[in-house]
């Protein structure tokens, strides 16, 4: 059968899928529980998380299922969530926003994949493309585009801190030089660095998006209100050129596929109609059970007291792990985000590189995330900067021994990799 010229693009083998596929693969094998996976995206199992998931779905489940799982809904969302998300957001920022800024969707991956056919490719203005103002940003960002050239990244700076520590600054010039913009797209705390917005920063792109009459779209993944892995340094912007997107993945149900985007009613209602041609609805009765943890204030408890301590712990120890058993002589830093589910190591070393790491590590039962899928085709240059095969991103949400195992056996390989690289 042949494929459009859309379908090519969306059936093509993408570095992530091509990794996940790898990981798959290899962990059916015999043996899999020897494989240390330290590349996964997945929330922790957090054990008060899981309850009071448990608990919430038990409440959505024992009012009325009929009304809930039997019969279909709205595609902006079921009216409790709406009105619950309306009312979080107003009580919270005093946004003053009501259901016609509001569109709930199965997941952000999909809001995101939305905003991007609405806003960028073909059309009255010519091809437009979803630019990345500060790479590298989310890998799965990269499947967003059905069109080939129609997703760019802006390369941030490179700034060296002090000890082992660098970080990424925005090049707002760089940004501003970009042509034919249809959509902005960042995360803020980012995946992989953790890295956040500052308030300058974030005006800056906002005031870009209103000379250049497109949407600003703020991935909320991994901050404020829900669930807090990062420290933020602003509070979402609430904004005419600005959809802010929010998901309940990260906050322990990355299964039921549930997230929220909120902005201005001429912005989110194509995204509604959007939604309705093609998923028709998010699932219900994981909008039951949000907007009762909304209500209730659960939700708020288990960010506060749970997820947002459980993660701060966990990112002191990875660090601890990583400067007791890397190299010392080898100049590897690490990204000093506002936190997040990942440590971003960069290995700033001319021998080093990403794909050799992942090649390695695999025959020693190890997976990490290659630095180079999250940085996206450059917009001033023909090809990758060396700093993006320079890097590695580490998850955090195993278990401690295993994480432990896992950082011993990446110093080991990358020791294995000098070793080469001088023998050569």
């Amino acid at each position: 059968m042949r494929l459009s010229s859309i379908g090519e693009r969306m059936a093509s083998m993408s570095g992530l899928r091509s990794i996940m596929e790898d990981i798959d693969t290899s962990m059916a094998q015999s043996g899999a529980g020897q494989w240390l996976n330290l590349s996964i995206g997945n929330p922790a199992l957090i054990g008060e998380v899981v309850q009071t998931w448990r608990h919430l779905v038990a409440q959505a489940l024992a009012g009325d299922f009929g009304a809930t799982s039997c019969q279909y809904g709205s595609p902006r969302g079921t009216p409790q969530l709406v009105q619950a998300i309306a009312d979080y957001f107003n009580r919270r920022y005093a946004w003053g926003i009501g259901a016609e800024n509001i569109a709930v969707g199965p997941g952000s991956q999909m809001l995101c994949f939305i905003a991007g056919a609405v806003y960028a490719g073909p059309g009255a203005a010519g091809r437009t493309r979803i630019v990345l103002p500060a790479a590298p940003d989310y890998t799965g960002y990269q499947g967003l585009c059905m069109h080939p050239g129609g997703l760019v990244g802006v390369e941030a700076a490179v700034q060296k801190g002090e000890g082992r520590y660098f970080r990424y600054a925005m090049d707002p010039q760089a940004v501003e030089r970009c042509a034919d913009m249809g959509l902005m797209l960042v995360s803020s705390p980012s995946n992989p660095a953790g890295r956040c917005l500052s308030a300058q920063e974030m005006q800056t792109l906002i005031r870009l998006a209103e000379r250049r009459g497109i949407p600003l779209l703020v991935d909320h993944a991994y901050g404020e209100p829900i669930p807090q892995i990062g420290r933020t340094l602003t509070p979402p912007a609430f904004h005419p050129n600005v959809i802010n997107c929010f998901t309940l993945s990260k906050a322990g149900i990355p299964g039921e596929r549930l997230a929220f985007a909120i902005g201005a009613p001429d912005v989110i209602a194509p995204m509604v109609s959007f939604l309705a041609n093609s998923a028709l609805h998010a699932s219900k009765l994981a909008q039951s059970a949000v907007a009762i943890g909304l209500q209730s204030g659960e939700l708020d408890t288990i960010v506060t007291s749970v997820i947002r301590p459980f993660y701060a712990t966990r990112r002191k120890t990875a660090e601890k792990l990583l400067a007791d058993a890397m190299p010392p002589s080898v100049d590897w830093r690490l990204h000093a985000g506002e936190g997040g589910m990942f440590c971003w190591v960069w290995v700033d070393e001319d021998w080093f590189d990403d794909l050799s790491l992942y090649q390695l590590l695999k025959r020693k039962h190890v997976f990490v995330a290659l630095g180079r899928s999250f940085f996206a085709e450059p917009s001033e240059q023909p090809r990758l900067p060396l700093h993006a095969t320079q890097c590695f991103r580490i998850a955090l949400t195993m278990d401690e021994d295993v994480l432990a195992e896992g950082i011993t056996r990446i110093a080991a390989a990358i020791e294995e990799l000098r070793a080469s690289a001088c023998r050569s």
